[in-house]
C-alpha cells in the first residue's frame, strides 16, 4: 500500500493525522467527571454560570448546564417540565422519552415539537410563543452529578443537526 509513496508524503500524512487527533482532543469539553466533544460545524460560545458549554447551531442553540452535584432536580421532573414546554393545538405535546447506556453512563433523552412556550432567561420572562420548534435534550448522569442538554429551535434546523445531537450524545464518556 505504502509502495510507490515517498517518505516524505508519509510524513506528511502521519503528520496530519497526528494534527486530526490532536484537535479532537482540544475539542473535548469536560464537567461533572463526564468529557464529550462539540459536533463539527457548530460553534462554541463557552461557558457561563451553569452553563458548561453553549453551541450555537445556525438560528438554535444547544447547552449543556451542570448545576452542581446533586443540583438540578430529577431526571424524571427535568423531563416533564421540558416537555411541558411544547403544546400541540394547545395540549401537552407528545415527548418521545428514551432510556440507553452512553460508555458505561446512564442517558436519557427526549424528542418533542411543538409550540415553545417556555419561559426564558435567568429571569424566566415570558415570551412569545414559537411555532414550529423542537428540542432535542440529554440528562446525562455522570460521576459528580447530572449534565442537562438542551437543543431548542426551529424544527427544520433541529431535524437537519439531529445526528450531530445524537454524535453529542454519544460522545459523553468518564473523564
Amino acid at each position: 500500500m505504502t509502495e510507490g509513496l515517498s517518505i516524505a508524503t508519509l510524513g506528511i500524512m502521519r503528520t496530519g493525522l497526528l494534527m486530526l487527533c490532536i484537535g479532537a482532543l482540544l475539542l473535548a469539553e469536560s464537567a461533572a467527571g463526564v468529557k464529550w466533544t462539540m459536533p463539527a460545524g457548530w460553534v462554541s460560545k463557552g461557558s457561563a454560570p451553569m452553563r458548561a458549554a453553549t453551541y450555537t447551531v445556525g438560528d438554535s442553540e444547544c447547552v449543556v448546564y451542570f448545576f452542581g452535584p446533586g443540583q438540578g432536580g430529577t431526571v424524571e421532573a427535568n423531563l416533564a417540565r421540558w416537555n411541558g414546554q411544547f403544546t400541540v393545538n394547545g395540549q401537552p405535546a407528545p415527548g418521545k422519552k428514551v432510556k440507553k447506556t452512553v460508555h458505561g453512563l446512564n442517558v436519557t433523552t427526549l424528542d418533542v415539537a411543538g409550540t415553545y412556550v417556555a419561559t426564558g432567561g435567568a429571569a424566566m420572562t415570558a415570551q412569545a410563543p414559537q411555532e414550529g420548534y423542537r428540542m432535542l435534550a440529554a440528562i446525562v448522569e455522570g460521576p459528580g452529578g447530572n449534565l442537562f442538554v438542551k437543543f431548542a429551535g426551529p424544527g427544520k434546523t433541529v431535524a437537519a443537526n439531529a445526528g450531530k445531537f445524537e454524535a453529542l450524545v454519544g460522545s459523553f464518556s468518564k473523564e
